[in-house]
Parts: structure tokens; C-alpha cells; sequence
């Protein structure tokens, strides 16, 4: 994600490769930072947030009181810490940090082709300009949501986890063509095509998507054998059922 989010910036234009510090302890990511981004910089975690404006934050939350233990005392009193790391708030992100000056974020893969999607929140601390600072950066890899932060876990789990939900869905879909008849790389190009057409018509209509599903469907027809039969296997209570399964992981990771 913190490639995605870094490439994406500098894609646009906002930042420049050199412009980047970071402190990454793993050889393969250093090298995979530097092929994607040539000029980025690697520091240790205290020089770099000592350098930065903003400090991202981007760890799994298991690992996020070990990444901010070398914040403490380094970060500038100006400087904003952003924190992508799900499932820990922002009063934990503060102790852990050593800064009242936190935006929390929950973005998502699709920030790496500028699609993705932000959900953003800030600690009273955060002036006005910082938070619009962040959100023009997350602007440009994708849309950006400012919430409560009481809603970030649910966000987790619903837009942070759906492009692996969205990836099942083309996987079978895939699978039920090939084995309807269809070659495999027919079968998951129209996958793919028809998820990102709909996707697309439910964002240009503004149309509700059973709006979109309704008209589709034409009496005895073939859609409505099909959602029969999807509904029949538990399609839609699974979906809707992982959301609120992921919302209450991210929890379960914020608390440890």
C-alpha cells in the first residue's frame, strides 16, 4: 500500500521521487521501491520522520508499536503523522507516536492505477490545511471520504478488504463460464470487462444498484435464473457477511 500510495503521488505530479524518505528494515521492499521510484531515499525511522513534513505510517498493526518507537521525540512539532495501519485509533496512534497530530486512512490496492478509494479522518490537532494537504495527496490516487472515525472499521472492511472481494467475484464468474463452455481468457476478460462497465454505470447513473439489477432482469429470463440460483447458494449473505467479519478483524487487530 505504501508503494501504491507513493507512486501514485508521484505519478501526479504532487511530489517527487527524491522528496521521499523512508525507513524500511526488508531488502526486497527497499528494491522494489527504488525499481518502481528511482531517487526515493532510505533512512533510519527517526532521521526520516526528523525530515518530513508528514510522516506515513504504513505497518501491519501488529507491528505498529515497534515502527513508533523511534518516532518518539523525532517527529517535528509540525509535522502530521498519517497512519494507514488498520484497525488502531488515533488516541492509540498518538501514545504509540509521541504527537497529538494525527490523520488516520484507509485506502485501498486500487490507489496504484489512481482508483482508488480513501476513507479519512483527524485528530483535533490536525489544522485545517494539513487535512486538506493529505486529502489532495490521496486525491491523486483515487476518491477520498472524510468520516468519523467510529466508521473506519467498518470502511476496512468493506472498501480496505473489497478488492479481494471483488477479485472472487471475477474469479467465479470466470469459473462459471469455463464451465458453461467458454475458453478460460475469454471467460475472465468478460469478467472483468462486465464488473468494470457496471461499476462504471453505477457511478455515471447515481443509480441504486438494485435499481441497475431490476432492469436487467426480464421476467423468466436468464439473469433472474441466475441471481435464483446465486441467492439459493448464499451469494449475497456471504458478501454482505465478509464486510461485517473484516470490520470486526480490524477491531480485533486495533486492540492488541
Amino acid at each position: 500500500m505504501a508503494l501504491a500510495l507513493a507512486d501514485g503521488i508521484c505519478r501526479a505530479g504532487l511530489v517527487r521521487a527524491d522528496q521521499i524518505v523512508v525507513s524500511e528494515p526488508h531488502s526486497d521492499a527497499r528494491q522494489r521501491l527504488t525499481d518502481r521510484l528511482p531517487g526515493v531515499r532510505f533512512a533510519e525511522t527517526g532521521a526520516a520522520a526528523a525530515a518530513a513534513d508528514l510522516v506515513i505510517l504504513a505497518v501491519k498493526p501488529q507491528h505498529a508499536a515497534e515502527a513508533c518507537g523511534p518516532l518518539i521525540g523525532h517527529v517535528r512539532p509540525t509535522a502530521v503523522v498519517v497512519s494507514i495501519v488498520a484497525g488502531l485509533s488515533t488516541a492509540t496512534l498518538a501514545a504509540l507516536a509521541g504527537t497529538d497530530r494525527i490523520v488516520r486512512v484507509m485506502p485501498n490496492t486500487p490507489c496504484l492505477i489512481g482508483k482508488g478509494v480513501s476513507a479519512i479522518c483527524r485528530t483535533p490537532a490536525v489544522s485545517d490545511d494539513a487535512f486538506q494537504r493529505v486529502s489532495g495527496l490521496l486525491a491523486a490516487v483515487g476518491s477520498v471520504h472524510a468520516v468519523d472515525e467510529s466508521l473506519l472499521d467498518a470502511v476496512t472492511g468493506l472498501s480496505g478488504s473489497g478488492p479481494g472481494y471483488i477479485a472472487m467475484v471475477v474469479e467465479s464468474l470466470a469459473a462459471g463460464g469455463v464451465a458453461a463452455g467458454l475458453p478460460e481468457p475469454l471467460a475472465v476478460a468478460l469478467a472483468t470487462e462486465t464488473l468494470a462497465g457496471t461499476a462504471a454505470l453505477l457511478e455515471q447513473s447515481g443509480e441504486h444498484p438494485a435499481e441497475i439489477r431490476r432492469r436487467v432482469c426480464s421476467p423468466g429470463g436468464t439473469t433472474l435464473a441466475g441471481l435464483a440460483a446465486m441467492e439459493q447458494a448464499g451469494v449475497a449473505h456471504g458478501l454482505a457477511a465478509g464486510v461485517v467479519v473484516a470490520r470486526d478483524r480490524a477491531r480485533e487487530l486495533g486492540s492488541r
